[in-house]
This record gives C-alpha cells, structure tokens and sequence, in this order.
C-alpha cells in the first residue's frame, strides 16, 4: 500500500493521464497483458501501471466487500487455484532478497452456481486458519441456507462447522486418479481422472448437485485472464499484495463487467446485486471517489 505522500503524487498524475489510456490500462490488465507490455503499448512507465492496479485493487475490494452481500444463492461451490509470488515454494530458501509472502499463493473462491456470481474470495495461504477466514466470509455474505460443495481438503470440514454450524447441507466431492500413461506423462500433465466420490458430511445435501465444475471452469477463466497465474512464464507476481490487488480487479470485473456467455448478463445482475452493465470507466469512478481529494490552501501570507 501507498504512503500518504506517494499517494497524493499518484493522485495528481492520475488526473493528466487521460480517461482512455487509464481504461485501456484496466482492460488490458483483465485481459492477461502483463505488466511491462502495457507499459510499452501505452507509452506510460511502469511504476503508472503498477499504481493504477493499486489504487483499482483497493477500491475493487472496498467496493466487493460492501456490495456483495445477502446473495440469495441455493448452491455454492468452492475451490482452492495455485499460484506462486516472487519464487515457487521450494526455492524460497535460496531466491536473493525474497520479499515477505514469497512462496506459494493459493486463491480461494465460492462460486453461485446459478448466477456464476463470485461471492467470496481469499489470496493467501492454503492452510486452515485461512479455510476458517475463507469459509466465514462466505457464510457472512450469503442469505439463504445454501448446499455447499468443495473437494477433499481436510481443512474445509472444522471450517465449515465453524463458519455455518448446522444451517448447511455440507457435502465434499473427492476425485479419483489413475496411475498415468508413461507418454502422458509430463510436468503439467496429471494422471487420469478415473471417478469421483461424493460424501454428504452435514444436512441433507442432494448428491447430483455435489458438483464442483462451476468453480472449477472459474478458475480456468482466472487462469486466462490475469497474467500472474499463467504457467511456465517470468509473469509471475513479484509482490504478494500486487497479486492480492489484480484478484481484487478480477473479481469485479468478473462479477460486474463480464457478460456471461450462457446467463447473457452479468453474473451480478443474475444474481440481482446490478441492473446494468459496468464498464472500466465506471472502475475508474469507483477509483476516483476514494482518492485523497486536496485539503484548503492556506492563507496567503504576504512577503516582508
């Protein structure tokens, strides 16, 4: 996050970078540009990119979290997408100057089924203290007692107790695999999908709706369109929170800009959260109304 002083110098440049260059910048973003190609296509520095994505992921999360509440969903599914900041989780003890939050960056997501609508989402840790964070933000953000699905992860079952109690029909999906080919075999290529099991674990889950699909679609569609998750490239987050402020860019866009090909709407006006189409000029509002406005000049003082 910005100091003060560097903030108010990011505010004065913001206002004579034009309107067009500062959406061309935000959709490019969205579109999985990396960083320093913007930069090169835009004519601006990279330093103006990055702080765009600050400012766009803080007030994408301030605007998320306070819009995205009393969905009325009937079935949400959850999973977990791997990412990595600054140096994979292994070398970490070796990389020179590793940042903190280095290592391995998981994103947890809760999907609306129905809607396709994002209803919650955590960067961090895979650990349970992030399951429990994960789980009661969704919990806190739903109106409706819901069926929940996710897959095997063993902290998902203290955290859904935790966040839901009983007011859940709580069920996990856990696949099965087979031992792959010796010719499929490669870096990127897991083994075969043989089947999966579905264990209802609270309330009275319908088992042909134990899916989790939707969410896993989802993070294909996160995988395409942020840069910093795509595999076998130097585009990887360099810095956790930068990471934490595209997810936050995403997920707005996701929810409030993206026309769902199926649903022919966004998921947020499915969902009943918008009645409209947002666009990137309507992110740049949403930038503009958090920025530090200048406070009064003082009195004019009269030379001796």
């Amino acid at each position: 996050m910005l100091d003060t002083k560097h903030k108010s110098s990011y505010i004065r440049g913001m206002n004579k970078l034009p309107l067009k260059t500062r959406v061309q910048i935000l959709s490019m973003l969205c579109e999985g540009v990396s960083m320093r190609a913007i930069s090169r296509m835009t004519d601006v520095s990279i330093n103006t990119v990055s702080k765009l994505l600050v400012d766009a992921g803080e007030a994408c999360a301030a605007f998320h979290d306070e819009t995205v509440r009393g969905v009325k969903a009937k079935r949400v599914q959850c999973d977990e997408i791997w990412s990595f900041t600054y140096a994979k989780q292994k070398n970490v003890k070796t990389a020179v100057a590793a940042p903190e939050g280095a290592g391995d960056t998981w994103t947890w997501t809760a999907i609306d089924a129905d809607s396709k609508l994002i209803v919650a989402y955590l960067v961090g840790a895979r650990d349970a203290d992030y399951a429990n964070a994960f789980m009661q933000d969704v919990a806190d953000r739903l109106e409706t007692r819901v069926q929940l699905t996710t897959d095997g992860h063993k902290p998902y079952l203290a955290a859904v107790e935790g966040a839901f109690g009983a007011d859940v029909d709580y069920a996990q999906l856990v696949k099965l695999y087979g031992s792959s080919p010796e010719a499929a075999k490669g870096r990127y290529s897991p083994a075969e999908c043989i089947g999966a099991r579905k264990t209802p674990v609270e309330g009275n889950p319908d088992l042909d709706h134990v899916s989790t699909s939707y969410v896993e679609r989802q993070n294909l569609t996160m995988r395409m369109h942020m840069r910093r998750f795509t595999r076998l490239t130097n585009a990887f987050s360099k810095k956790f929170e930068n990471h934490a402020h595209m997810v936050a860019l995403y997920t707005v866009f996701y929810n409030f800009l993206k026309i769902h090909k199926t649903l022919r709407v966004t998921p947020a006006m499915e969902a009943g959260l918008s009645d409209t189409v947002r666009d990137f000029d309507w992110i740049c509002d949403l930038i503009d109304a958090r920025a530090t406005k200048p406070g009064p000049r003082g009195p004019y003082k009269k030379r001796a």
